[in-house]
C-alpha cells in the first residue's frame, strides 16, 4: 500500500483495507463482512456511521465548522452542560482538547499548578499516551527508553498494591493516576478496595487523583464511568476515544477549586471543544444514555465473557479471561499473532495487548447473535493453531 510508504512502520498493520461501516459491522475493498470487535481501538463506541452520530455531524457542518474558545458557541455550551450533568459528582469543570493524550498532559498541568507538586506515580502496566508528560507516566520501557529523559519526578508502583502506593509517596508527591481498569496492558482489574483505598490516602495527604478513563469510560464497562463500579471519584477525570462517536476529541474533567487554578493563558486548545466534534459528542452521549447502550455494554459484555469461559473450558491455551463489560482481554500461552491473522480470514476483526493477550473492544450495540459467530470463528481458530502445535508447526 502507498500508504506504508508515506507513514513508515509506526503501526503493526493487518492486512484490510477498510471501504466502509455500520454499527459492528464493517467492509473491505472487495466487499468482504467483518464483525468489528477491535472498534477504531474503542473509539467506535457507539458503531460506525451511528445514525445520530451522522445527522449530529451533517447538521452542524452546514453551519459552522470551528469556532475557537476564544469566543462563544451554543453547540459547545450545550454539550458542556450535558457532559456535567453525566459527570461525576463535583467534576463540572470541563477542558476540552483532541485526543487521550492531550487530556492527560492537561490533567498533570492541573495537577502541578493546584498542588505545587511535581512528583507524580502511576501504575506498572500503565499506558497514558506517548506525547512526552504522558510518557512520563505511561510504564512500558518499550515506550519510554528511546525518549528519555522524561519529566521528572514520575515513579511506578504495582496496580493494586497499596502498601507499595503508601510507601512511594513523598513530600513532594502531587499527583497519583491510574486507569480504573488498565487496557493497554491487557485488561486487568483492580482488587475491590484498591481503588477507595487509593482515595482515602489522597485525601489525608492532599494529593490529587487522577483517573484516566479515556478507555473505560463512556459506558465501555456497562456503568457510564468505570470508577462507579467502585463507588470512587476521583479529582480529575481524562476521557476520549469514543466520545465524539469516531470524531477526535478529549476532555478533562475537574473540580471547580482545581481548574480555577490555573491562570488565564497557562493551557489552551484551538481545536479543542469545535462545534463539529461537540456536536457529535451530544449525539454520542444521547446514544449511550437514551438508546439503551450502556445497558447493552453489561448485559452483552457479561454474555460474551461467559461465552469466552466456557471456550476456556476446551481451550488448554487459554490462560485467563478477564474484563469487565466489553471491555475484555483472553490471555494465551503462546504468541496470538496467528490467531489475529486467521480470525481475519475468517470474518473477525480483533485487537492485541503485547504478544498474548486478545483485546476485545467492540461497538456498545454489538447483538448477542454477532458474538456468538465472534465466538465460534475464535473457537474455530483456536482449534486450528492447536492443532498446528500439535505437529510442530506455524501457519504464519
Amino acid at each position: 500500500m502507498s500508504e506504508d510508504t508515506h507513514t513508515g512502520s509506526l503501526y503493526q498493520k493487518f492486512p484490510v483495507t477498510v471501504q466502509r461501516g455500520q454499527d459492528c459491522i464493517v467492509w473491505d475493498e472487495s466487499g468482504k463482512e467483518y464483525i468489528d470487535m477491535m472498534g477504531g481501538y474503542g473509539t467506535a463506541l457507539v458503531g460506525h456511521c451511528n445514525a445520530r452520530v451522522v445527522k449530529a455531524i451533517k447538521d452542524q457542518i452546514g453551519r459552522i465548522i470551528t469556532v475557537h474558545s476564544s469566543l462563544y458557541s451554543k453547540v459547545r455550551s450545550d454539550y458542556l452542560d450535558m457532559l456535567a450533568d453525566a459527570a461525576p459528582p463535583g467534576l463540572d469543570r470541563i477542558h476540552f482538547s483532541n485526543s487521550g493524550a492531550e487530556s492527560v498532559e492537561t490533567a498533570i498541568k492541573m495537577a502541578r499548578r493546584f498542588t505545587g507538586k511535581k512528583g507524580m506515580i502511576a501504575m506498572r502496566g500503565s499506558f497514558h499516551g506517548k506525547t512526552m508528560g504522558a510518557l512520563s507516566v505511561t510504564f512500558n520501557p518499550r515506550y519510554r527508553r528511546n525518549f528519555m529523559p522524561l519529566i521528572d519526578g514520575s515513579s511506578f508502583v504495582k496496580f493494586g498494591d497499596i502498601s507499595a502506593l503508601q510507601n512511594a509517596i513523598n513530600d513532594d508527591t502531587g499527583m497519583i493516576i491510574v486507569e480504573p481498569i488498565q487496557g493497554e496492558s491487557g485488561i486487568h482489574m483492580p482488587p475491590d478496595d484498591f481503588l477507595a483505598e487509593t482515595r482515602e490516602i489522597c485525601d489525608s495527604k492532599g494529593i490529587v487523583l487522577v483517573f484516566d478513563e479515556i478507555q473505560t469510560g463512556m459506558g465501555r464497562t456497562g456503568a457510564l464511568w468505570a470508577g462507579s463500579h467502585w463507588d470512587t471519584t476521583p479529582d480529575i477525570m481524562c476521557i476520549a476515544k469514543g466520545m465524539a462517536g469516531g470524531v477526535p476529541m478529549g476532555a478533562t474533567l475537574t473540580r471547580a477549586e482545581i481548574l480555577d487554578s490555573l491562570s488565564r493563558g497557562e493551557h489552551s486548545s484551538t481545536f479543542g471543544g469545535n462545534p463539529l466534534s461537540c456536536a457529535a459528542a451530544i449525539a454520542t452521549l444521547q446514544a449511550l444514555t437514551q438508546d439503551g447502550l450502556i445497558d447493552n455494554a453489561k448485559d452483552t459484555g457479561q454474555y460474551l465473557y461467559s461465552g469466552l469461559q466456557r471456550l476456556q473450558d476446551t481451550h488448554g491455551i487459554i490462560r485467563e479471561v478477564r474484563g469487565l463489560g466489553l471491555m475484555i482481554g483472553v490471555e494465551l500461552r503462546f504468541v496470538v499473532r496467528d490467531i489475529l491473522h486467521d480470525l481475519i480470514d475468517r470474518g473477525v476483526i480483533m485487537l492485541y495487548s503485547g504478544q498474548t493477550i486478545l483485546r476485545m473492544l467492540p461497538p456498545l450495540l454489538v447483538s448477542k447473535n454477532q458474538i456468538d459467530v465472534v465466538l465460534e470463528q475464535l473457537d474455530a481458530a483456536l482449534t486450528a493453531e492447536e492443532n498446528r502445535r500439535s505437529i510442530g508447526g506455524s501457519k504464519r
